[in-house]
């Protein structure tokens, strides 16, 4: 199933967030959770709106920093109300100083409340190029966590050993949640379908080759930077959503 993450059309309201998703056939969104946006903490509002538009909140990803067990909680108390399958974490920032939410709590939630937390992979920065700005983050550690996963595709560097189809290896079925994006030299999280002839930069119909034939029933979620969708005009923004249905459906859905 294709969830459309909030955090491709963030330079919008909720409300029309909503809006877009359901005029694009969209059937479910991914919250992509941050601090400022103040609506997105508001779960009898977002349930006002899921209800409204039959567009259930499958999905909820965290802020990938300031995180601690309280702030954990106020996530899960969402999920809970939003009748969430999955909520996504990013490992620490280096910045943080308890990590106990990450590497002890996050399993306890998940065995107290039976809903699913994955572990995102993040994109590999290194501060004074030798400090990771993101610990505990490789595709082995985030694994090992809660033993779930979220693939973010734009977020493996293909100029190093690990591609997108060796990470879906090594991750195979901890992962409950894939990013979709495409990604060519510094750009990242741009449309799948943007190269030339609807053909991925990465291997991306390869990878939902790979995924179709190994039964793959999870997530997956249209993750792309707002300028991607052309947000400052409606018209191409829906052109862009449904493009990407399409490719999702000729490359995964209805691949045989």
């Amino acid at each position: 199933m294709i969830l459309l993450s909030t955090s491709s059309l963030a330079w919008y309201w909720l409300h029309r967030i909503f809006k877009f998703a359901h005029k694009a056939w969209f059937d479910w969104l991914d919250l992509s959770l941050w601090w400022i946006n103040y609506d997105y903490w508001d779960e009898e509002y977002i349930k006002e709106l899921s209800d409204s538009f039959n567009m259930p909140v499958l999905s909820i990803t965290a802020p990938a920093r300031w995180m601690n067990e309280k702030k954990v909680d106020k996530i899960i108390w969402i999920a809970w109300i939003l009748w969430t399958q999955l909520v996504t974490f990013s490992p620490p920032h280096f910045s943080d100083k308890k990590t106990t939410w990450f590497t002890r709590y996050l399993l306890k939630v998940k065995r107290d409340t039976h809903i699913s937390i994955a572990i995102q992979n993040v994109e590999p920065k290194f501060l004074f190029f030798i400090i990771p700005e993101y610990k505990n983050a490789t595709l082995f550690e985030i694994k090992k966590i809660t033993w779930d996963a979220t693939l973010d595709l734009s977020s493996i560097d293909p100029n190093s050993w690990m591609d997108i189809l060796k990470a879906q290896k090594m991750l195979w079925s901890s992962i409950k949640n894939i990013f979709l994006s495409d990604k060519h030299w510094s750009k990242s999280w741009i449309l799948p379908w943007w190269a030339w002839g609807w053909i991925s930069y990465l291997p991306l119909e390869s990878f939902f080759m790979k995924l179709k034939i190994s039964w793959y029933n999870w997530f997956i979620s249209l993750k792309v930077k707002p300028s991607e969708l052309w947000v400052w005009t409606e018209e191409k923004v829906l052109q862009n959503l449904d493009y990407s249905i399409s490719y999702y459906k000729k490359h995964f859905l209805n691949y045989k």
